[in-house]
């Protein structure tokens, strides 16, 4: 008895509309969407919690006191990298809309605003550090 097999089909190469490939345009899109939204929930809380003042001072003292925690310490790092991420990204993508060489150098852009964004985080992240290494220590 023979087995049939079926004729190995060629690999159809990839279509070039698709919008997830993987590549850097693709995680700079998903980052700004997700550094977007989470500064905009940040502000949200913030407009909430800056308008307890004006309902009851007690409260606005009780929630800004939940502030000074170490985990909101570490929120804030979070929140300034996202801040950081979005700024620098949102002028890479005004390069790419505006400067007629932007899309060549669409790539080389993005891992520009990830090098900045490293080196302007290292600056933040020691002093951060040390003041969350201080509530830590009730000081």
């Amino acid at each position: 008895m023979s087995a049939v097999t079926a004729p190995r089909s060629e690999k159809k190469p990839r279509p070039g509309g698709t919008l997830y490939r993987g590549y850097t345009g693709m995680w700079s899109w998903v980052l700004h969407r997700i550094t977007g939204v989470a500064i905009f929930f940040f502000l949200l809380v913030h407009i909430l919690d800056t308008a307890l003042v004006r309902v009851s001072p007690e409260a606005y003292n009780a929630v800004i006191g939940t502030y000074k925690t170490p985990i909101m310490g570490l929120g804030e790092i979070g929140l300034v990298g996202a801040i950081l991420f979005h700024a620098l990204n949102g002028l890479r993508i005004i390069l790419v809309d505006f400067w007629s060489k932007g899309v060549k150098y669409q790539r080389t852009m993005f891992w520009v605003v990830i090098g900045l964004w490293v080196v302007l985080m290292a600056g933040f992240l020691p002093r951060q550090i040390a003041n969350i290494i201080l509530e830590v220590n009730g000081q």
